[in-house]
């Protein structure tokens, strides 16, 4: 099982406002804000904190079916590139990389290498660049599988006789997937 969660920095440049009073208070715990206090640059931890708990988020409801809303419950443990993300009894290892344009988090049960692919969309849609996503996913696997999704929307891919994890992702301009 996987999760995945992509960032696209210049969208959130763009349309967030996370110095407003209290929205860290919201979202980080104080061990996070301390991360994004310390960090060298606070809006780019911002966000690879909160990459990190959604990844989280989306593994944690593949294992327990269940929405819920709760990121101050998730939380984040960062060292260089790698981290752990905790969930009451819950604990997932989490890769993330950085570039100028994007940062990908991927959760995963065990220590893995980062397996997401990258799409710069050349859409704008949010509609268009779903079905983009889901067609680049499916370009990439035999031709026996199909994409479908639980009652909770949580996606898998089957082929009749197997089942796959998946996660997909997409936020501004970028879009991953990523196949557990």
């Amino acid at each position: 099982m996987v999760g995945n969660d992509l960032v696209d920095l210049n969208e959130a440049r763009r349309t967030s406002n996370w110095q407003r009073p209290r929205y860290l208070d919201k979202i980080f715990t104080s061990n996070e804000q301390g991360y994004i206090k310390d960090a060298e640059n606070s809006f780019r931890m911002i966000w690879r904190l909160w990459s990190m708990k959604e990844a989280a988020y989306k593994l944690y409801t593949q294992i327990y079916p269940n929405r819920f809303y709760n990121p101050l419950g998730l939380e984040c443990e960062v060292t260089d590139q790698s981290g752990l993300v905790k969930f009451k009894d819950f604990l997932c290892y989490v890769e993330t990389k950085e570039t100028l344009h994007y940062i990908l988090s991927e959760a995963r049960l065990n220590p893995q290498s980062l397996g997401s692919a990258i799409i710069k969309f050349k859409c704008t849609g949010q509609r268009e660049q779903s079905e983009e996503l889901k067609t680049r996913l499916l370009h990439g696997v035999n031709d026996s599988y199909q994409l479908k999704k639980n009652k909770m929307g949580v996606p898998s891919l089957t082929n009749g006789k197997q089942l796959l994890s998946v996660s997909l992702t997409h936020h501004g301009s970028y879009g991953a997937f990523v196949i557990g």
